[in-house]
């Protein structure tokens, strides 16, 4: 799945490892020499998240800032917890996934970018569709890929393997032999 330049939706409870994940697909991508942004959809404020997204000003400016889909061109975009985006950066964000084009805040020049798109989140997306909170078109541009990552509960057998790799980790940072 890793290869492949579709969008990636990563759907899990919290503390599954999704950007785990995502961070592995983009490392084993094509994409794996360029960069790999994150914006966390449920901590920032609509406009924050605008201005993080899209950057402000006009090119060139001293008082221009590039934002995250400036700085990933050619790269990776990880949107953490998408379900809690508003509708309004949910619109925008069409825009980008089916023109790879958009425009800075208080700029009118348009900006054009070949991201991937890894999202994540928690939530039933296609039930928010269903109840309107979510947009039908952005959730199969997001969609086109889906990973589904139980929980450690349902993977028992990964237990041991996690706890010998946490505590290798961990001897190394304490210089002590391992296990």
């Amino acid at each position: 799945m890793a290869l492949l330049d579709s969008s990636m939706l990563i759907v899990g409870e919290t503390g599954t490892g999704k950007e785990l994940l995502a961070r592995a697909c983009h490392s084993a991508s094509d994409r794996a020499d360029k960069p790999f942004m994150t914006l966390s959809c449920a901590t920032l404020p609509d406009d924050v998240a605008e201005s993080e997204l899209f950057g402000s000003g006009t090119q060139g400016s001293p008082s221009s800032k590039r934002g995250l889909f400036e700085l990933a061109n050619k790269g990776t975009i990880f949107l953490d917890e998408v379900g809690e985006m508003s509708p309004k950066l949910q619109i925008k964000l069409l825009r980008v996934i089916q023109d790879g084009s958009f425009r800075r805040i208080d700029d009118e020049h348009e900006i054009k970018v070949n991201i991937r798109f890894i999202s994540s989140t928690n939530k039933d997306l296609l039930n928010m569709v269903s109840q309107g909170q979510f947009r039908e078109d952005l959730y199969y541009r997001l969609n086109v890929v889906q990973i589904r990552l139980p929980p450690l509960r349902e993977r028992g057998n990964d237990i041991l393997g996690l706890a010998d790799k946490l505590l290798n980790a961990a001897c190394l940072r304490l210089k002590r032999d391992g296990i």
